[in-house]
């Protein structure tokens, strides 16, 4: 799509909008069960049969990292749409 111009050029200059699907456990979940599961994940994903069928047809790359890593990528996500929301005062119908 070439002809199709970017964000920046139409106006929306550093604009960077990514998808994300992250998994998390209640409040409260003990830190060694979240750093088992967060082991158990990454271990699945990074088998190359894995990536090729689940995350290749929808060209996804896991985020490798702590929970405490993704915990701080949510919370700047998390500020990032916000402000985005406030500025352009969006509201849901």
């Amino acid at each position: 799509m070439s002809d199709v111009p970017t964000l920046g050029d139409s106006g929306v200059p550093g604009y960077k909008g990514t998808s994300w699907v992250g998994l998390s456990a209640p409040a409260g979940t003990p830190p060694e069960v979240v750093w088992r599961l967060n082991f158990a994940v990454q271990s699945i994903l990074a088998e190359p049969v894995t990536r090729e069928k689940l995350l290749g047809p929808q060209r996804l790359e896991p985020m490798v990292g702590s929970p405490e890593q993704f915990a701080a990528y949510v919370k700047a996500e998390s500020g990032k749409w916000l402000k985005v929301i406030r500025e352009q005062n969006l509201k849901i119908d």
